[in-house]
């Protein structure tokens, strides 16, 4: 049995810890960063929006992880085989970036005289992302403005405890956003056309342990009759006890799912074969056809980043709350699998 957290609520107690584990399907629970009770350079938030049309796909990051801070920009181009990430990183921003304490509304800006990255949220129901670098690529330099709008009424929210006083994760993503723009690189035009655009915001904040492993999976799209349709899978990290974060969207509408299995070849390093999805109770059974690798690893001892961001194209199906089920084909998304010491 999953605990639903249904009234909004302090996030943390008087001890720093979390008030009421578990998940629920809007921002209920309310994060203050001066209610954590550890030090400053433990504390982990961000930013991250994916925007992606089955042919190509921007992705945008802004960071605050205490000791660390990191700015990113990635392009894919899925047709023709390539993609383009840059990441410049800071030393000690210790919560300088500002990043807002809610997904409702906010702005956040950071950068340099080479780079900078926005995302502005006057909380009317419109998203701006903009993001421009002079040398990010070998091609030169790169413009994006996107807008983001048709936010769904349910979003997946979870209170994630780890087994270490103090130390939480508060995560909310919402799927199914459609958007609208274009990105600018090597003297091509990238159009994102709300037609069959959809955006994913990773909204992260919280105190992490130092060594973690997570999955993470995500879709957003239409189906053939033009509904949107998606999901966000994942597991990995923390006491997961009261709920996971395995959940539906349809037309606006969370469905809770249980257990999620990611089953990766090669005993989880052969990301470009195909993958399967499997849950306890049957309703999310998924075929995995790997596009491109967004892979990234880092290893200086103390601090490691192996990442592997895996789009491609589900085939399979899923069953909301009621019983419906419904079966997509090819359908854009990713998964991936992150180990950090950080």
């Amino acid at each position: 049995m999953q605990h639903e957290i249904t009234r909004a609520i302090p996030l943390l107690n008087d001890a720093g810890n979390l008030t009421e584990p578990g998940y629920a399907k809007k921002l209920l629970p309310v994060y203050r960063r001066k209610d954590i009770k550890v030090n400053a350079l433990r504390i982990k938030e961000w930013d991250y929006y994916c925007v992606n049309n089955g042919r190509f796909a921007l992705c945008l990051t802004i960071a605050d992880n205490g000791y660390m801070g990191l700015d990113s920009i990635s392009l894919l181009d899925f047709e023709a085989g390539w993609e383009i990430t840059n990441s410049p990183m800071s030393v000690m921003p210790l919560g300088k970036v500002g990043l807002p304490e809610s997904s409702a509304v906010g702005n956040v800006r950071h950068g340099n005289k080479k780079y900078s990255i926005s995302f502005e949220n006057d909380g009317s129901g419109k998203r701006i992302l903009t993001a421009q670098m002079e040398n990010f690529g070998p091609e030169g330099a790169i413009v994006a403005t996107v807008e983001l709008f048709d936010e769904p009424e349910e979003s997946m929210v979870i209170c994630t405890p780890f087994n270490k006083p103090g130390h939480f994760y508060y995560n909310q993503k919402i799927n199914c956003m459609r958007a609208k723009g274009e990105v600018s690189y090597g003297g091509r035009l990238y159009r994102f056309d709300e037609s069959d655009s959809f955006a994913v915001l990773d909204w992260g904040r919280g105190v992490w342990t130092y060594h973690n492993t997570w999955y993470w999976g995500s879709a957003s799209y239409k189906l053939e009759n033009g509904d949107t349709f998606g999901w966000n899978i994942g597991y990995g990290f923390g006491d997961c006890s009261a709920a996971s974060e395995n959940m539906l969207f349809y037309k606006g509408k969370a469905h809770k799912l249980s257990q999620v299995k990611f089953n990766i070849p090669g005993d989880e390093k052969d990301f470009l074969s195909p993958w399967t999805f499997t849950s306890d109770d049957g309703r999310f059974e998924m075929n995995f056809s790997p596009v491109m690798d967004r892979a990234s690893c880092t290893d200086v001892k103390l601090i490691k980043s192996d990442q592997h961001q895996v789009f491609g194209l589900f085939t399979g199906k899923a069953m909301l709350d009621d019983g419906t089920v419904i079966e997509v084909r090819d359908f854009p998304g990713f998964a991936e699998k992150v180990e950090n010491k950080w």
